[in-house]
């Protein structure tokens, strides 16, 4: 790795991840949420859970004892040095962007946090603000974002297939998502729907 050693890049998504775990114990008093709901809603929570709780905390480690690139068979051989770096400054910008975004949807929403795809509780507000003023569902792009920036960082086909297991879990979700939405909030969510874009401020 050109732009980072591995060990200070596994030093680095250890400390990201620590963070990101005391904010959200922090913002909403839990660290772990049991998955519930049909199966496609556990499906994506488990999912998430095992990428940020277990896969990425695993590559870290790999990455501080230096023998991430040489345990992994899916690793991409970049042979230009220029390119290498180009992939892994997008990288690491994809990834910081994805902590920062989560941490700041997790301290904006507080006690209104559930698992995706849970039905609004009779008490949850809409929350409109934070993040949620740019895109709706801040937190599914804050992991997109985390799992891509992460594939290029460490040049890995392995967590390419991971950020398109989530592409793939996560775009039906928000589809059932809205749909529950829509039904408790009506009117006020489908003005805010006109107003934003889903995933990617902006664009989609």
């Amino acid at each position: 790795m050109h732009l980072l050693g591995q060990r200070v890049l596994g030093i680095a998504i250890l400390c990201l991840l620590g963070l990101l775990v005391a904010v959200k114990q922090t913002s909403t008093g839990a660290i772990l949420d049991k998955p519930k709901g049909n199966l496609l809603v556990q499906s994506v929570n488990t999912f998430n859970l095992l990428f940020l709780l277990v896969i990425n905390p695993l590559a870290a480690i790999l990455l501080v004892a230096e023998r991430l690139p040489g345990s992994d068979p899916t690793h991409m051989a970049i042979h230009a040095d220029w390119l290498e770096t180009v992939v892994e400054i997008i990288g690491l910008v994809l990834g910081l962007m994805g902590y920062f975004v989560m941490a700041w949807a997790l301290s904006t929403l507080r006690h209104n946090y559930q698992l995706g795809g849970s039905t609004p509780r009779p008490d949850d507000t809409m929350v409109i603000a934070g993040p949620y003023r740019l895109i709706r569902h801040p937190m599914y792009g804050a992991a997109l974002s985390i799992a891509l920036g992460m594939a290029l960082l460490i040049q890995s086909w392995a967590f390419v297939g991971v950020f398109v297991i989530y592409v793939a879990l996560i775009l039906p979700l928000i589809l059932m998502e809205e749909a529950a939405l829509q039904k408790v909030y009506d009117g006020q969510y489908r003005d805010y729907q006109h107003k934003t874009r889903k995933l990617i401020p902006f664009v989609y």
